[in-house]
């Protein structure tokens, strides 16, 4: 009897231990789990909390972009600097000695940086002369050009002009960007072609595409010749040159009408003096055939038949 108690105290002493320990086993489980979800909510915490800050720190960001730079340090505002604008400017400025003042124009371009385009000299007379010089100077020195210009003598007119080409710029940057990808990739195409019938046709395709991208490259270089180096036209005139406007009323009128009947007269008379050769060799040959065929058909001239004279009647004798 005492064995058969030992035996069942010890099956229930197994069986109490395996029973705390899986309920250990299950609290330690159970723990883990707590801990994990408290780290993940920790962490889901923490990235939302630097989310907003994120987005703060990027609205910040973009808001201090976007504000003007002078609003900041007082930094100064390069945007119009940055524009690529062409300047054109035509002055007429009356001096005493048209040479003098010209050779004078000459040197204020080459101080600026530029050269004389241009030299067009009109002297009939020296009070009378006029010299019309086209400068090309940098873009930045076009204004103080200008200036020591019309100091030069008495300014009577000054026009200046600007364009603004900074779209078609940026327009034919992308477009020559876009144009050379063409190019490469035609070149890679050909390079990789096996028959002789796409030889040629992606030869001819190479060929546009480049002609297309030389005409756009052409074009940019233009752009960048007029917004780097800005024209000047300036009109020099002496003392008594005659401006455009004093050229008006019937006198000026009754001389331009003349001018062009003897411009008129001239092209006609040229005209026939290049064709009176054609005239003389055709037309003699023609005149003599139309005058032997007029000739030939005219008839003959018709003879009147001659008649008998009536008989005269017998005279009777007296008796």
């Amino acid at each position: 009897m005492t064995t058969m108690g030992a035996g069942m105290d010890g099956q229930v002493g197994r069986r109490r231990g395996a029973l705390l320990a899986t309920t250990a086993l299950a609290a330690a489980l159970a723990l883990s789990g707590c801990g994990a979800g408290d780290s993940g909510a920790q962490d889901s915490a923490g990235s939302a909390a630097e989310a907003p800050a994120a987005k703060g720190g990027d609205a910040n960001r973009d808001a201090a972009a976007g504000a003007p730079e002078g609003a900041g340090a007082g930094a100064p505002d390069l945007r119009v600097d940055q524009r690529a604008i062409i300047y054109t400017g035509t002055m007429r400025v009356q001096v005493n000695e048209v040479d003098s003042a010209a050779r004078d124009a000459a040197a204020v371009a080459t101080r600026a940086g530029g050269f004389v385009g241009g030299d067009v000299r009109r002297s009939a007379a020296d009070d009378d002369a006029v010299a019309e010089l086209e400068l090309r100077v940098p873009a930045a020195k076009f204004t103080d050009v200008v200036e020591e210009i019309a100091k030069l003598g008495r300014q009577q007119s000054r026009e200046i002009d600007t364009q603004d080409v900074t779209e078609e710029t940026v327009d034919l940057d992308a477009r020559i960007t876009s144009q050379r990808a063409r190019v490469e990739s035609a070149r890679r195409l050909l390079a990789r072609a096996t028959s002789i019938t796409d030889l040629v046709s992606l030869e001819n395709e190479l060929g546009r595409r480049e002609a297309d991208l030389a005409a756009l490259e052409a074009k940019k270089r233009r752009l960048a010749d007029l917004t780097a180096l800005s024209t000047i036209t300036v009109s020099l005139a002496g003392p008594a040159a005659k401006t455009t406007e004093d050229e008006t009323g019937f006198l000026a009128g009754l001389k331009g009408g003349w001018k062009a009947f003897v411009v008129s007269m001239t092209v006609l008379l040229t005209v026939l003096g290049a064709l009176l050769p054609f005239l003389v060799a055709l037309g003699v040959p023609l005149a003599a055939l139309v005058v032997v065929l007029r000739r030939r058909r005219k008839p003959p001239a018709l003879v009147a038949p001659v008649s008998a004279p009536p008989p005269v009647p017998a005279t009777r004798s007296a008796p």
